[in-house]
């Protein structure tokens, strides 16, 4: 079903509780996680731009373990992700996003921290970008960064989602204190 260098976007609706959002991944890994309860089209939108001319094919079946692993995390049962990936980023976008990665659950770091994990303290503005970039949000943990003095900042699911993640977050880490 591989179109000659265009990857199949295999896609479905995540539903558990309040939680409703769209998520893709091709045959190598999760590639996006959409925001909470924003249409179908912000997908489209975003694989417009990083899988053009892609097929989209719904398969539940084939995102069930991405969709199991989201759900336990959303269910305070899981810290870490297992499922791959498939990061579609320039390398500068990939660098930040693996240092995304690193932040531990129920902690948040800010914008410069970022910056400096990656050895350029001078690119807070491009890190902040890169973040607003990622397309694969709570398994990439943008939600954990703020700024410098702990304020919540901007969030591609909004700063209602980026709250919730971080309360999920911070009750789960203390009852596993």
């Amino acid at each position: 079903m591989e179109i000659k260098n265009k990857p199949t976007l295999f896609w479905s609706l995540l539903k558990f509780e309040d939680w409703h959002f769209y998520i893709a991944a091709t045959s190598k890994g999760l590639v996006f996680v959409g925001s909470q309860n924003k249409p179908i089209e912000e997908m489209f939108e975003w694989a417009k731009k990083r899988f053009p001319g892609s097929p989209f094919v719904e398969d539940e079946e084939k995102l069930e373990p991405y969709v199991n692993e989201i759900i336990q995390y959303l269910a305070g049962k899981r810290q870490t992700f297992t499922i791959p990936f498939e990061y579609v980023g320039t390398p500068f976008q990939l660098a930040v996003w693996q240092a995304l990665c690193e932040i531990p659950y129920g902690q948040t770091k800010s914008y410069s921290d970022i910056a400096h994990a990656i050895n350029k303290p001078a690119a807070v503005r491009a890190v902040g970008a890169a973040i607003g970039a990622n397309p694969v949000l709570l398994t990439v943990p943008c939600h954990r960064v703020t700024g410098k003095n702990g304020s919540l900042t901007g969030y591609r699911g909004g700063l209602a989602m980026k709250k919730l993640l971080l309360e999920l977050e911070k009750r789960g880490s203390s009852s596993n204190a």
